[in-house]
């Protein structure tokens, strides 16, 4: 204990009572992000189109739900390059991984980071499972086939209890 310092310096004791004392909006204080109904003055894509929220979270969810299958796509294309040695399936990764990632972000403008990403997964998970099944000679056993339709069934529980 003697000697002992914190990374600003103070002594242990201080340290604490300044983090215990540190407004919500200092530097080390973890953002909180609340989510509103979009208005004329936000520059939220509300404003831009004139739509209503209830469209715009529409639209987001669209947007999720096509990066999802562009994730598949990614996937597969990945598979196809063959660590990177095949010019055009890496080229289809690429744009499709990078199409997936800018749509994703879009999405999670208006839908909450842990619903949006967890869609997201498990679009591409069950899409690129499907597509292993049915056109890469993939194993299609009932179990597996079982476990899918548990994952489809949480994604639509976080689209319906979102």
């Amino acid at each position: 204990m003697v000697g002992e310092i914190t990374l600003d310096g103070s002594p242990p004791l201080l340290a604490s009572a300044v983090v215990a004392s540190a407004a919500p909006d200092e530097w080390w204080a973890y953002p909180v992000r609340k989510r509103r109904p979009a208005t004329a003055t936000d520059s939220s894509p509300a404003r831009w189109s004139g739509a209503r929220s209830s469209e715009v979270t529409s639209m987001a969810w669209f947007v999720l739900v096509v990066s999802g299958l562009l994730e598949t796509a990614w996937a597969v294309a990945l598979d196809r390059s063959a660590g990177f040695s095949r010019p055009l399936p890496s080229v289809v990764f690429v744009v499709t991984l990078v199409l997936s990632m800018l749509g994703l972000g879009y999405a999670l403008r208006e839908i909450p980071v842990g619903t949006g990403y967890a869609v997201w997964v498990g679009i591409g998970v069950v899409g690129t499972a499907l597509v292993g099944m049915v056109a890469l000679g993939e194993s299609a056993s009932l179990p597996r086939i079982g476990c899918l339709l548990l994952v489809v069934a949480g994604v639509v529980g976080l689209k319906l209890f979102h």
